[in-house]
């Protein structure tokens, strides 16, 4: 996104009263921001009991993820150019209206449907209000030293309340209910619009000219919902004729994006930034460390409270070590590029991360830190060493006019990897359990109709319910072969991760340059 003329505060003159309002609009962004970070986090850990209220498959809980990711992913980008064109606050006022307002009927959702679509909703406020933080920061301070200081607060708060998000979260659910977690939204959105009504000036880049890329935006949308719903259709209904249709919609409506941007005149992802080798490799690495990241720790949750037998706080608490070893190196690992430019880091923190992802992936034994936290502490390390390097190496890839645009495509490669690895990923898990499923029972003399039911139902994975009628034992032995077939599924999830991170450090070794590139036009 481009940033316009910095807007001063009336109170300029006086340093008292600009640091009061320097440090409300602070408080705006961050508070507005978290909403949207800690949601992706703490839905997370809710699904397993959602799943078992409202009755619903795994494709159901997919879709729970995605429509929320879909239009977060499909539209940050065009969210920041509504905010440089029409007002940073206005724009960002008005996601955050939208996203507290959904948040509202996810909490009252009486099916999964309705939470579904109220998800989409809520991804879509967040496509306003997630590029408009930043935004805000950058043209409400002066100076980089002050504007380098803003940003640098507002990424250690969204840090924190990452981490302690998804505790709160599921302390939430296992204390309240699970709708308590859409419901915390709603009194953090007031004050948020309380702050940007009273404290937070208006600001805009008067030089902007020519339409929006709507076009690029309803292409780029459509293609990732039809592959979403052709990858996830095929999780739990097998390859059918909707789900070759659905792919290959997602497909054209994906390469018709592409040929969208070469001709628009104003391009929501300015093709002309990939002729940099650094910007490519950069781009790909996100893509599939972060599509491993995504996915991975989207069936975690589901393996610590299904599975493992954790509570909903616990399993919340789980990821925090993560969280914490990326908060506390980010600085050291921010100096490593200065050091031994972009390419040492960017290959290494991956290979990393994917020792992470194995040790995830390896049988468990009932203890946590014996079980998880081996693995999730190496998997922050691996993402410490990449993440401030990956952000420096993206913005310096590009010419300093283009950064806001880099980094706002950076974002969005992010998110949309995610998106699809979820869908993805979720082919192998219904593989899996289905397989494991079925080699366990067969050892399982059971009656006809036990049979039946479990087959009728093995889309909920490891909610499949135990049929009814069963002696103790033999429910024992099908509760055992449910588990052990959703775990089979989660290890192979796991150790794809791993190789998606190897894969992303050798895209790193072989285009990222070790030393400052020449930048694209």
């Amino acid at each position: 996104m481009n940033v316009g003329t910095p807007v001063h505060v009336s109170t300029a003159s006086n340093p008292a009263a600009k640091g009061r309002s320097t440090t409300w609009i602070l408080a705006a962004t961050i508070l507005g921001s978290s909403l949207a970070f800690i949601d992706g986090s703490v839905v997370n850990v809710a699904l397993p009991v959602l799943q078992r209220d409202l009755n619903a498959s795994a494709a159901d809980v997919q879709w729970v993820i995605e429509a929320y990711s879909l239009f977060l992913a499909s539209l940050i980008l065009v969210g920041g150019s509504l905010g440089d064109r029409y007002g940073r606050r206005r724009v960002y006022t008005l996601g955050v209206a939208i996203f507290s307002i959904a948040s509202v009927i996810c909490g009252l959702a009486p099916t999964v449907g309705v939470l579904i679509v109220a998800r989409g909703v809520q991804g879509i406020g967040g496509a306003l209000l997630v590029p408009g933080s930043l935004a805000i920061i950058s043209s409400s301070f002066s100076g980089d030293t002050e504007r380098g200081r803003a940003i640098g607060t507002w990424s250690a708060f969204t840090t924190l309340t990452s981490a302690g998000g998804p505790v709160l979260g599921g302390w939430l659910v296992q204390s309240v209910s699970w709708r308590a977690i859409f419901f915390i939204n709603v009194p953090i959105a007031a004050l948020v619009l309380l702050l940007l009504a009273r404290h937070v000036p208006e600001s805009k880049d008067d030089s902007i000219s020519g339409p929006l890329d709507w076009a690029g935006a309803v292409a780029v949308t459509l293609g990732l919902a039809a592959l979403v719903y052709g990858f996830i259709t095929w999780g739990s209904s097998g390859v059918t004729r909707s789900v070759v249709v659905s792919i290959s919609i997602g497909v054209i409506c994906l390469i018709g994006f592409v040929l969208v941007e070469a001709r628009s005149t104003a391009p929501m992802l300015p093709l002309s930034l990939f002729r940099s080798r650094t910007f490519t490799g950069t781009n790909l690495l996100t893509f599939l460390l972060y599509g491993a990241l995504g996915g991975t720790l989207f069936y975690l949750p589901f393996d610590l409270q299904q599975a493992q037998g954790y509570s909903a706080t616990a399993a919340g608490a789980a990821l925090v070590p993560l969280t914490i070893v990326l908060f506390a190196l980010s600085r050291w690992a921010g100096g490593l590029v200065g050091r031994y430019g972009a390419k040492l880091p960017l290959t290494i923190g991956p290979i990393i991360a994917a020792v992470g992802f194995f040790l995830l992936s390896l049988p468990r034994g009932g203890n946590y830190w014996t079980d998880v936290f081996p693995g999730v502490l190496v998997l922050g390390l691996g993402m410490a060493v990449t993440v401030a390097p990956l952000t420096t190496a993206v913005m310096g890839a590009v010419d300093p006019r283009h950064s806001g645009v880099a980094s706002g495509v950076n974002n969005a490669v992010s998110r949309a990897a995610g998106l699809l690895a979820i869908a993805v990923l979720g082919i192998v898990v219904a593989y899996y359990f289905s397989s494991g499923l079925d080699h366990r029972l067969n050892a399982i003399q059971l009656a006809p109709a036990a049979r039946h039911a479990l087959d009728a139902n093995r889309d909920r994975l490891a909610a499949l319910g135990v049929p009814t009628g069963l002696s103790a034992s033999q429910a024992a032995e099908v509760h055992r072969a449910i588990i052990a077939a959703f775990i089979d599924g989660y290890q192979a999830v796991m150790r794809i991760g791993a190789v998606l991170a190897l894969l992303s450090a050798l895209f790193a070794a072989l285009l990222v340059e070790g030393r400052p590139t020449p930048r694209a036009a």
